[in-house]
């Protein structure tokens, strides 16, 4: 982003125009990178955020409530015992430097004191320190002696600038001059690698700007005088930065602190609904594993128990040829009379038991293996429902592209126990509503989640018709059409929403469909599941919903 001094100065002047006179109501500190300053300029109750964060370092309003910790920080409560209820002087840049200049009057009723808090944009450098009289009163990243930092940042030291770079300040127009005394070839790279507080975007946009003259007034016009056209660039991936010069295809905003805004809170929003994604996905993935090893477990009992059938004939063998055997013996070999080729079978004994003993022996090993299987079945039945249905789950985080479809899937995984119960009461959300879509006079209604899909088929006629893809996890669509006859276009539009909405791959995904009288929900049925019958299949496109 370009976040260097040329927009830094254009930020400063918006926010000096917008704060200063402003006094600080509230200070908070929701993160370790991250102040928020409440300021009341008279007219309205603004927002600040001083973020020194890698990739959202910057100076803008934000109008997120964000969580704040139960305990401050301690520069957080430095800041509210010094810059509590004090008035905004003004925003300034430091020079052409990355560093904005947040100067304040705190009064007491002993003490009159000026105070800067300096905001200082430089990357994974950025940091925030307060300052008086020029010595630093505190910092959100401090050093020590013990680091050997050439430029020490903690309490009681005088406030130093960052080394200087060995490039021109703009300026100073003879120190400009010098720098770029016989450009030639690319002027970009030249304006980049020699003049100090320049993007590589904003080098190239002087660049671009330039047709010939006297260059040195050129680029001091432009960085000083020219005027700010405000702009966000984004794609169908989401923000990608802010500008203060006119870039192609970037949606243009009334000023450049709501151009920062609307890019930092689009950023953070995209960036919290990954966090949160992830955070669901984590959640059902290890209750997956664990009813994966669950399962594993209860497949390896049954396995064990796999030769049920044969002990209990070697048993029966036994005892039907009890009159050959003898006490000692250690294996014998007698006919298989449900072999029509008159094989035999060796069956292994054990030597300090009678023949009867042994025969028992094996009948009581059938009988734990037995009652080992039936004890299996409905466990393996259970388990296996358990993980299909949180394979389902799965599939609908996978598959979440917004908002509303995060809410409903926190909403079931946390119905279903997945989650760790919330330390406070959450409010009362309104109902999530479903996917719905118009077509030809048809209304088209899908599942956001499991639960959706059960409430979903309880709202519907039975005369509409229902679709789900086949063989995979997918949302449950209706389509209103009350018994009348579906259109083709209809019918391949609902079946393309189906497949978007599914765990399905490829391009063609096939798609069941059938009046809603013919899907029943079994009774004590996971949330999703249902049966159903005289059905047709057509094929949906993920991309064509």
């Amino acid at each position: 982003m370009p976040q260097d001094a040329y927009t830094l100065r254009r930020v400063a002047l918006e926010l000096d125009a917008a704060l200063a006179g402003g006094r600080v109501n509230r200070i908070a500190q929701p993160s370790k990178d991250e102040v928020t300053l409440l300021l009341y300029t008279g007219r309205r109750t603004v927002k600040l955020v001083l973020n020194t964060n890698a990739s959202d370092c910057g100076a803008y309003f934000s109008e997120r409530d964000d969580e704040n910790p139960l305990v401050a920080p301690n520069f957080c409560m430095l800041l509210r015992k010094h810059l509590h209820g004090a008035e905004l002087l003004s925003v300034s840049l430091v020079g052409f430097e990355r560093i904005c200049r947040f100067r304040f009057r705190a009064e007491t009723d002993f003490t009159v004191a000026e105070r800067e808090l300096l905001l200082e944009v430089m990357g994974k450098y950025s940091n925030l320190i307060l300052t008086e009289n020029g010595v630093i009163l505190g910092a959100l990243k401090t050093n020590s002696l013990d680091t050997g930092a050439k430029r020490l940042i903690f309490a009681g030291v005088p406030y130093a600038l960052p080394a200087a770079q060995d490039k021109a300040n703009p300026s100073d127009e003879a120190a400009l001059r010098i720098a770029l005394a016989g450009a030639e070839g690319d002027l970009g790279n030249l304006l980049f690698t020699r003049v100090a507080g320049l993007a590589p975007c904003t080098a190239e946009s002087i660049a671009a700007s330039y047709h010939g003259g006297d260059l040195i007034s050129h680029v001091r016009t432009f960085l000083f005088d020219s005027p700010t056209f405000p702009c966000v660039l984004e794609t169908e991936h989401g923000v990608k930065d802010f500008y203060a010069t006119k870039v192609a295809g970037a949606t243009p905003f009334p000023s450049l602190l709501e151009a920062e805004s609307y890019f930092y809170e689009k950023k953070r929003g995209a960036k919290t609904f990954e966090a949160d994604k992830r955070r669901l996905s984590g959640a059902v993935s290890n209750a997956v594993k664990k009813a994966e090893k669950r399962l594993a477990l209860i497949l390896d009992k049954k396995l064990s128990c796999a030769d049920a059938e044969k002990n209990r004939k070697k048993g029966e063998l036994l005892t039907a040829n009890i009159w050959q055997l003898a006490r000692g013996m250690r294996s014998c070999e007698l006919p298989d009379y449900s072999d029509p080729a008159g094989g035999k079978v060796k069956i292994s004994l054990d030597e300090r038991l009678g023949p009867a003993e042994n025969a028992q022996s094996y009948f009581k090993r059938y009988r734990k293996q037995k009652r080992t299987l039936e004890a299996l079945a409905p466990q393996e039945r259970e388990t296996g429902a358990e993980l299909d249905y949180l394979r389902s789950l799965l599939a609908a985080v996978s598959s979440v592209r917004e908002t509303d479809d995060l809410r409903s899937a926190e909403e079931e995984i946390s119905a279903a126990g997945l989650l760790p119960a919330p330390k406070e009461k959450r409010k009362v959300r309104a109902e999530i509503p479903f996917r719905r879509y118009e077509m030809d006079g048809f209304v088209i209604l899908a599942g956001r989640n499991n639960l959706q899909n059960d409430r979903l088929l309880r709202s519907c006629s039975p005369n509409d018709t229902w679709l789900h893809a086949q063989r995979y996890h997918s949302c449950h669509v209706v389509i209103r059409s009350g018994g009348r006859e579906v259109p083709e276009g209809v019918l391949r539009f609902a079946a393309n929403v189906c497949a978007r909405h599914s765990d399905g791959g490829g391009d063609r995904i096939p798609v069941d469909y059938c009046p809603l009288s013919h899907v029943k929900k079994p009774p004590k049925s996971k949330a999703g599941f249902v049966i159903y019958s005289d059905f047709k299949t057509t094929s949906g496109d993920p991309n064509g919903a």
